[in-house]
């Protein structure tokens, strides 16, 4: 299955890769991790994303050695006619929930709005106000998330905690690996060796938390140059990380439709029928 064109196989498996380093539990956290004021815990931090990385990697081999070899049946159905056709419709189907689903964007308005609504009736002139300061009701307090964290870096707390954060993260994210399972589909057709499989597999894990490390030796050696960055970042990602996710189903849904068409021969069709 070839999403990005001619694209040769390890380019493609390096772009989901880095797609996938994109998400809460391999980029969010850890920047959360390293915005701690005072010295930064590099052993934990790396613990973290040597933990998801592996859970990232388990899951792929139990993927790649299941009892029936589920890749290499799913990658022969995949290029049949009948699984070209799935693949459209799958294609399709993700692309239109990237557009209906909800994000935070979408959300605001409609919420703002109510919140007027309600609030207006409740004060009459002369009285005063009984609704709350402004950013009471919004803005969630961070006293308790930022003990967590102080907790979760704390030398006296086990790395065990650490690895229990990171790989609850990654059960949280099963659900959502859609560019880890393309990557393993892309592996399958591909027809390559299992030990190739399994090479490939481990970098794709460690390219996936490339990022985080990169802002992690930031960190450590320019840390008054990236602190405000990490912490504009972090807030970006918190306000936006529904439209960050319809981004990425929509994109895989797109690349994942349109290969399917070409493969069926959809576009060369069209171009005759236009011709």
């Amino acid at each position: 299955m070839e999403l990005f064109g001619g694209l040769p196989l390890p380019l493609s498996l390096a772009v989901l890769a880095l797609i996938d380093g994109l998400s809460v539990g391999t980029l969010l956290i850890p920047v959360f991790l390293l915005l701690n004021p005072g010295r930064v815990r590099a052993g934990r931090i790396l613990l973290y994303l040597a933990t998801i990385a592996g859970f990232y990697l388990v899951v792929g081999l139990l993927f790649l050695w299941g009892l029936v070899n589920l890749v290499d049946v799913a990658a022969d159905f995949l290029a049949s006619p009948a699984g070209l056709i799935t693949r459209l419709v799958v294609g399709a189907a993700l692309l239109i929930t990237a557009f209906v689903m909800p994000t935070g964007s979408k959300a605001e308005a409609p919420a703002v709005a109510t919140a007027g609504a309600v609030a207006a009736p409740a004060t009459a002139p002369g009285s005063v106000s009984a609704a709350p300061p402004a950013g009471d009701a919004t803005t969630p307090s961070p006293g308790r998330i930022t003990r967590w964290r102080e907790r979760l870096l704390d030398p006296r707390t086990r790395g065990t905690a650490v690895m229990a954060v990171a790989i609850a993260a990654g059960l949280v994210e099963v659900a959502t690996m859609l560019p880890y399972i393309v990557a393993m589909t892309m592996l399958a057709d591909a027809g390559v060796s299992t030990p190739l499989r399994v090479l490939s597999l481990v970098g794709y894990c460690a390219l996936m938390v490339l990022p985080a490390v990169v802002l992690l030796v930031l960190r450590l050696v320019a840390a008054p140059l990236v602190q405000r960055p990490l912490e504009r970042f972090a807030a970006w990602m918190e306000r936006t990380g529904a439209e960050n996710t319809a981004w990425i189903i929509g994109i895989i849904g797109f690349l994942i439709a349109r290969s399917a068409a070409t493969e069926l021969g959809i576009f060369d069709a069209l171009s005759r029928l236009g011709g």
